[in-house]
Order: structure tokens, then sequence, then C-alpha cells
């Protein structure tokens, strides 16, 4: 499992507790920044992790701004991506097992590291159900 991941400037100490965690447990990663703390624009590192999951360069995403909205908004703007707010375990097993979620959200400036990585690692490890209603309601989405 290929996982991309991408922030900005908010998410960048958060992102990288998250790579802590990915190297720990083995999991591969690209990094698509943003790599420093200076002011930087959501949208592109959104777009960046999307086309990754859209060339089927990586399985699933990760992006990280201050709330989580903007860089998920920004992301379920293309084509395929089903980016997904979580800060809660819920939540983030949920959308992995109903909506095939590929992209996980989080919000630096809401969720704690301990938190997060717990988030991250529930989201990992879920898998969509493929039940009928389920997948009937993706399709209506990408339509």
């Amino acid at each position: 499992m290929m996982i991309a991941i991408g922030n900005d400037h908010t998410g960048y100490e958060l992102k990288m507790e998250i790579i802590k965690y990915l190297e720990e447990k083995g999991i591969e990663y690209k990094d698509y920044g943003c790599g420093k703390l200076d002011s930087s624009d959501y949208p592109q590192y959104a777009k960046d992790v999307g086309r990754a999951i859209q060339n089927k360069e990586c399985n699933l995403g990760i992006l990280i701004c201050g709330t989580g909205i903007g860089i998920s908004i920004a992301a379920n703007k293309m084509k395929g991506i089903r980016a997904a707010l979580c800060h809660d375990c819920f939540s983030a097993e949920a959308t992995r097992q109903h909506n095939d979620a590929n992209v996980l959200a989080l919000g630096a400036r809401v969720v704690g590291p301990g938190l997060a990585v717990k988030i991250v690692d529930t989201f990992l490890n879920a898998e969509f159900s493929g039940q009928e209603r389920h997948s009937r309601r993706i399709q209506m989405i990408e339509e």
C-alpha cells in the first residue's frame, strides 16, 4: 500500500507525526508537501495528492490543513476522489466501510497528534464493505 500525504503550512507538524507513525509501521508513502511552515495554499496539495490517486501512483491519501475543511473541499472537486474529513475513529472507519473514501482529511488545529495517529490507523485498516447499497450510493455520487 502506498499512501500520498500532503499538507499546507498549518498541517506540517501533524504531518511529521503521521509520517513517523507510517515509518514505524513500515507503510510506504509519498510526501507531496508542504515541507515548511511558511504560508502556502492548501488547494495545490489537495490536487497533488488527488492526482497521485487518480494516476494510481498511490492507493490512499491523507490531507492536512488547519481545520481539514478547505483541503477536503478542494480534493472532492477531483473526479474519483472521495475525501472524508474525520476527527474521530468511528467516522474514519465508517467512511471506508460505507463510502469507500480514498482520502482522509484532518484538521491540525482540531485534533492532537495522538488522536490523529489513531484516526489514521483506523482509516488505513478499515476496508470497503462492498455491500450493494453502499456501492449503489457511491455510483450515484460518481455520476
